[in-house]
């Protein structure tokens, strides 16, 4: 009996080479050979491209406000107008969930210019006129990191990371450049604090004549038209707005709504010429710019609002560390965005490392991230969960949920719900509470915080507004 073979089909390639080539073996693998190395070439074109997106060694210049509130300027729903912090917000990418790194002034700043958790460095809390410790020379800056990159580096405005010692000014922390307060607060006309010069220019006490907002945007203007051939990093830390609260003609201590609003307006005027200085000089598409303030409002200033945030300066609600923030830099970030993404003020270490192309000594390591892909490609940042804390006040965060201790009572919120912290869910949600309470713990034993999850006496005070105190 005769038997047949069944037939086969031929494979997907056998019958792609019959209907490109013929059938021809040669043909088809010199095809393939062009048709890979069209596109590895494809590939390295595109990796170059997407490197370009980040010029080699732009400008950067941070603007911080000190004691702003959340909602104290236009921008962000303020009665306050603010038109250029508003032109930063139209022409770049405004946030609604950045976070300084502490609740009063000297952690925050310590963050920003280490790009790690304060608590690392020991400063986790305010340094006032009289403390003797201050930033470390052991601690590395951004600026630096900077250096070896080429940049020209310059503060001016409000340290507050040391005092009068010179192993703490700024010019031993990689600023080639520093005029301004080392302290936490002045006289903004007399520049004194306690009877004592807090104005400086170098490790020198220099005492100038002059608003001391206005004082502090022109010497970055001065500076930005001196170092125009670049690249240099420039930081502009305002004062303003912290107490003392006067006015801007007489000099004298004010509590009133409308002399708030004009000491928040002459730092805008402030901005606003130091965006001017850029443009003039060519240099705006050149110069990546980012504004945020140190920390909440104060309570009791009249004219200041958190709102609709919980809290103030000097507690852990959300008034008291989530901050209007802006970048800004023509032509590279998309003008008109609003990212809910979650960033800190150590983010910006990294972010600006990264734009510089600077390094870090072997060893070290930074708890902050980079924000560039964000900025540039609106990339969403990796999940992660964020830290805050001193003492028997502390806060998580672990995307929507905030697990926070104020008052002696923890609370846990769902801020995409609850931004106004206003409906505890720790009772209901007691495994969430206690596996966020074992991050908090081993947070704090990583970077060497003291804080303490233990529940104690529930305080009759609850949400009580922050001391106030000058030195913050």
């Amino acid at each position: 009996m005769k038997t047949t073979t069944p037939k086969t089909e031929p494979s997907p390639a056998t019958q792609l080479r019959k209907v490109i080539f013929g059938g021809s073996l040669k043909k088809f693998s010199q095809f393939a050979k062009f048709a890979l190395g069209a596109l590895a070439m494809a590939l390295a074109i595109s990796a170059e491209v997407h490197a370009s997106d980040v010029p080699l060694k732009p400008n950067i210049v941070i603007l911080v406000a000190d004691d702003l509130g959340y909602c104290d300027v236009s921008c962000y729903g303020s009665w306050i107008q603010t038109p250029n912090i508003d032109q930063l917000a139209r022409e770049g990418m405004r946030f609604t969930d950045f976070h300084a790194n502490g609740n009063v002034c000297t952690p925050t700043r310590c963050a920003l210019v280490t790009g790690c958790y304060q608590q690392r460095a020991g400063l986790n809390g305010v340094l006032n006129p009289t403390s003797r410790s201050g930033l470390s020379q052991e601690e590395f800056t951004y600026a630096d990191a900077l250096k070896p990159a080429g940049y020209h580096t310059a503060l001016y405005g409000k340290w507050h990371l040391g005092n009068d010692r010179p192993e703490y000014n700024p010019v031993n922390h990689g600023f080639d450049e520093f005029r301004g307060l080392l302290t936490g607060n002045i006289d903004y006309f007399t520049h004194f604090k306690d009877g004592k010069l807090d104005w400086w220019n170098g490790l020198k006490a220099q005492n100038e004549k002059g608003y001391s907002t206005t004082l502090i945007a022109d010497h970055a203007v001065d500076f930005i038209q001196r170092m125009k051939a670049g690249p240099f990093c420039l930081e502009v830390a305002f004062n303003a707005v912290h107490t003392p609260i006067q006015d801007l003609q007489t000099g004298l201590p004010s509590k009133t709504a409308d002399t708030y609003g004009k000491m928040t307006q002459a730092m805008d005027q402030g901005i606003g010429r130091i965006l001017a200085a850029l443009k003039e000089n060519g240099l705006a598409e050149n110069t990546f710019v980012f504004f945020f303030s140190d920390n909440g409002g104060h309570a009791g200033i009249a004219g200041s609002s958190n709102k609709p945030l919980r809290g103030f300066k000097g507690s852990f609600w959300e008034g008291g560390h989530r901050e209007p923030a802006i970048a800004w830099w023509p032509g590279h970030i998309p003008a008109g965005q609003t990212t809910g993404q979650t960033a800190m003020g150590m983010d910006l270490m990294p972010t600006i490392m990264e734009l510089a192309g600077a390094t870090l000594p072997p060893g070290r390591k930074l708890d902050g991230v980079s924000l560039v892909a964000l900025l540039l490609h609106d990339q969403p940042l990796a999940s992660r969960k964020l830290f805050w804390g001193k003492g028997q006040s502390w806060a998580m965060r672990d995307g929507p949920w905030k697990l926070l201790r104020e008052d002696d009572t923890t609370y846990l919120f769902n801020l995409m719900q609850d931004l106004s912290e206003q409906h505890d869910l720790a009772a209901q949600m007691p495994e969430r509470v206690e596996n966020m309470k074992a991050d908090v713990e081993a947070w704090a034993k990583d970077v060497g915080a003291k804080v303490n999850t233990r529940e104690t006496a529930p305080s009759k005070k609850r949400n009580r507004p922050a001391p106030d105190a000058s030195d913050e």
